[in-house]
């Protein structure tokens, strides 16, 4: 992998506002549901946060695989994260991710129960650009970033 090829897929982590994230419905189909950028600062590890009472945290919970897909459609370009997702309700993670206005979502402020952080950890990268398809390990995009 080249450092062009990095370069592209970090930009497109870095400059998305939205992630499509999918899970596992208990039925064994993949469900996708758009969610927030609210950081970006590591290729392996995507954080998003969500109410714990959602669909997605049960699904998570019943089965922790994932993906990540964050995409440039005026480019053409999209990156897949594939991995699995951990539920965290910690103080430290909800405090990351907090945002002015998240009141009106969770009352009860960073402390509500109702409000969590999905963490995903990335194992593979597959990214699109093009007529190009490559596919390899997040341990590779960390070695050549």
């Amino acid at each position: 992998m080249n450092d062009a090829i990095v370069n592209e897929i970090v930009s497109l982590r870095e400059n998305s506002d939205t992630a499509y994230v999918a899970s596992v419905s208990e039925e064994g189909f993949p469900q996708m549901k758009a969610m927030f950028v609210l950081e970006r600062r590591n290729m392996r590890v995507h954080l998003f946060s969500t109410n714990t009472s959602s669909k997605r945290v049960g699904q998570f919970r019943k089965n922790p695989k994932a993906s990540v897909y964050y995409c440039d459609e005026e480019l053409r370009k999209a990156v897949l994260f594939t991995g699995k997702m951990e539920i965290c309700s910690d103080r430290d993670a909800k405090d990351l991710l907090w945002r002015d206005g998240f009141e009106c979502y969770y009352p009860e402020g960073v402390k509500d129960e109702d409000y969590c952080v999905l963490k995903f950890t990335a194992e593979t990268v597959n990214f699109y650009h093009g007529a190009r398809n490559m596919t390899f390990s997040v341990k590779e995009l960390e070695n050549n970033g």
